[in-house]
């Protein structure tokens, strides 16, 4: 089916319908009816707890939702994708990021050949690397020890690992400190090297073809920052790469025996457990980061045969559909309590919307409802003193994703319950509100009533999980892949290429020569009257 079809399905019409008839119902009305649905409305898997009772569903929404997602075939399409059918069509590629958390004995093909004792042979080269760096058996050319790591990706090549770095805290080996640079201003760099002793420090270039524009300006400069300190000869001990490029690799002087692969069947965003999670794998060890595989694989699992009433994934990505389609929501909060998981609403910016802000179907139809959402977040109570203010009153609807855990994070425990309870209490209050009367019993002078109401009835969901720990962390974040994945079968599109980055790379290409007054290409009045005032004001 089309998503020119797409509105014309049986069950659209009756979500369109559903919507229409909802009026005024609140989330308090939904509870006074059915008290029950706080327990009813929930579901489990891989030690997540998901409550999505605080949401504008009723049982016939629910059962519409997953028609859809029935009438879409989005059971069929999840099988495609296990099988290595080539559902990323645009590019002809297989969509196999599962394989790269199977476990050893599984079998999952790509053209007919078993692509996992591939991927479990690069994490064995992983693993003995890790252990060489770890046991001082890898050291650096002065022959000291390499425990600061420095990572050098853009995009899918380090926002995983940043996550994971900071998600995985307590789990991290000692000694061992890591850097991530990616944004090609040369601040960025700097301001890591000023930290750095260069006999000391281990570069991963992460870059599958080597040569994104952005990692290589930062992997040369920081190249001759080291040979400055240690000499060319150094380059070898110091430097190892994530990328399938051996000719461009030896040109920089690395020997292509220190350069770990992955495939074209691994898109950048669902690659942080494929080579390019090197620098997790080096801060946390070999053995909790197979762990985490384990966490990502039980998710895989529970997406392809729990039934979609109880599928995390699937209720998570119908939900939003559901917000994202006939309430006309545009954006959505992943809030985390959890500081640790800072990083986390940045790295589901690029899953969703890198994945699915797309403008045509798989068959180049222009779609004719609105695909991803927009992906914000901070993480625990910095947000509520900063953006939470819009969340309770503001006239702007914003679905949430509240995350938390059970287990503290750190050793001030005594803390956890304050934080905790400012999760439980921002979603309660975000839902039931607090009324014109409540305040009035309260004593609250009638001039500041107005403004002191909130009217909740704004729709969240609540993930609850045990611990932050290597296998939880795969969970969430596979969770989450998967929910995306449902969401792109609904609008019908490829949600695993990314052609809309291809353009800002081809124009900046073009008017960096022109800055540098090499070239004279042609440009709109406004660009061409920047780039002469810029280099006006740079000379």
């Amino acid at each position: 089916m089309s998503a020119a079809q797409l509105q014309d399905s049986p069950a659209w019409q009756r979500l369109q319908q559903l919507r229409a008839d909802w009026g005024k119902t609140s989330i308090a009305e939904l509870f006074a009816a059915s008290p029950e649905r706080g327990t009813r409305m929930v579901a489990e898997g891989c030690g997540i707890y998901l409550d999505y009772s605080k949401n504008w569903l009723r049982e016939d929404t629910l059962a519409a939702l997953l028609a859809l997602a029935q009438e879409r075939g989005l059971e069929a399409r999840r099988a495609a994708m296990f099988a290595g059918e080539h559902i990323n069509g645009t590019e002809d590629r297989a969509v196999l990021h599962v394989a790269l958390r199977a476990p050893a004995s599984a079998q999952i093909h790509d053209q007919g050949s078993n692509v996992v004792p591939e991927v479990q042979a690069v994490l064995d080269r992983m693993a003995a690397f890790c252990e060489q760096v770890h046991q001082g058996d890898w050291l650096g050319a002065t022959s000291q020890r390499l425990r600061q790591i420095v990572n050098i990706g853009i995009g899918g090549s380090y926002l995983g690992p940043e996550m994971a770095y900071q998600a995985l805290r307590r789990q991290r080996l000692p000694g061992i400190r890591e850097y991530f640079v990616a944004n090609v201003d040369g601040a960025a760099l700097e301001a890591v090297l000023a930290e750095l002793d260069p006999a000391q420090t281990l570069f991963i270039i992460a870059s599958k073809t080597f040569t994104t524009l952005e990692t290589m300006t930062n992997a040369h400069a920081a190249r001759r920052w080291l040979v400055a300190a240690l000499g060319e000869a150094a380059v070898e001990r110091h430097f190892v790469a994530v990328s399938t490029n051996h000719e461009a690799v030896a040109a920089f002087g690395m020997n292509p025996e220190h350069s770990f692969g992955f495939w074209d069947w691994v898109g950048g965003r669902y690659s942080m457990d494929s080579a390019i999670g090197l620098a997790t794998m080096l801060a946390i060890g070999p053995e909790a980061f197979r762990e985490m595989l384990r966490g990502f694989h039980a998710m895989d699992e529970h997406f392809l045969h729990t039934p979609l009433a109880q599928n995390l994934p699937v209720l998570l990505g119908m939900i939003a559909i559901w917000y994202n389609n006939f309430w006309g929501a545009q954006s959505q909060a992943i809030l985390p309590y959890a500081h640790d998981l800072a990083r986390f609403p940045a790295y589901l910016q690029q899953l969703q919307m890198e994945s699915n802000g797309k403008r045509v179907d798989l068959h180049g139809t222009t779609l004719t409802v609105d695909s991803g959402p927009i992906i914000w977040g901070e993480p625990g109570t910095d947000g509520q003193h900063s953006f939470y203010q819009l969340l309770h009153q503001g006239t702007r609807l914003v679905p949430s994703d509240f995350i938390g855990f059970v287990q503290p994070l750190s050793d001030f425990g005594a803390q956890h319950d304050l934080l905790m309870a400012n999760l439980f209490a921002q979603s309660e209050a975000l839902a039931f509100g607090r009324s014109a009367e409540e305040l009035r019993a309260l004593g609250v002078a009638e001039t500041q009533i107005p403004h002191r109401v909130s009217p909740g009835n704004r729709p969240s969901n609540l993930l609850l999980v045990d611990a932050l720990t290597p296998f939880s962390l795969g969970a969430l974040v596979a969770l989450y892949e998967h929910s995306v994945f449902t969401q792109g079968v609904i609008w019908g599109i490829d949600s695993f290429d990314q052609w809309g980055v291809e353009l800002g790379k081809v124009l900046a290409q073009r008017v960096e020569t022109d800055l540098q007054g090499k070239t004279k290409n042609t440009h709109d009045r406004s660009t061409q009257n920047l780039i002469e005032r810029y280099r006006s004001q740079r000379s």
